[in-house]
């Protein structure tokens, strides 16, 4: 608490955001297929990662793979690593990794987004508009699997 009495309230301030690095390939292009007949199942894996690089200075990576396929061809392959430079101020130590994997991603997903559905358009095909990503249920959904994984390596002792 504050002299006031109030509480200090988190701070989150976006300093840079920047594409790591971007793949396209265009299969389909590749092998003259005929990607447009055919509706593609399209398949969005998202992986995120933090780290600190300096007092209150913190770096969120979004990694997107995204496969795009019909009637067993592959249609189109996008990976794209984007990240994001964050000043956070005032997050208890206790909160700040879901913090900067749930608030941080957040911030930055709306140009992931339209990075994606420009990149797509711009290799012949709609714009892909990527659905919202719950990122508190993908954060809970990660701390689960390394919790599990954990479990699973710890050594089993017999008595």
């Amino acid at each position: 608490m504050a002299e006031n009495d109030t509480p200090v309230q988190p701070r989150l301030q976006v300093v840079s955001q920047f594409i790591r690095d971007l793949s396209f390939e265009n299969v389909a292009a590749q092998k003259s297929l005929n990607a447009s007949e055919a509706k593609p199942e399209i398949t969005v894996n998202v992986g995120l990662d933090a780290g600190k690089l300096g007092d209150d200075l913190y770096e969120v990576k979004m990694k997107v793979n995204i496969d795009a396929t019909a009637e067993g061809n592959k249609i189109f392959v996008l990976e794209m690593e984007y990240a994001g430079r964050f000043v956070v101020q005032n997050v208890p130590e206790a909160q700040l990794h879901p913090f900067l994997l749930i608030e941080c991603p957040r911030m930055i997903f709306p140009y992931v987004r339209r990075i994606i559905g420009d990149v797509t358009r711009d290799g012949g095909y709609p714009p892909l508009n990527v659905d919202n990503i719950d990122f508190v249920n993908l954060y809970r959904q990660e701390v689960e699997r390394r919790r599990a994984a954990a479990q699973s390596e710890a050594p089993t002792t017999l008595s």
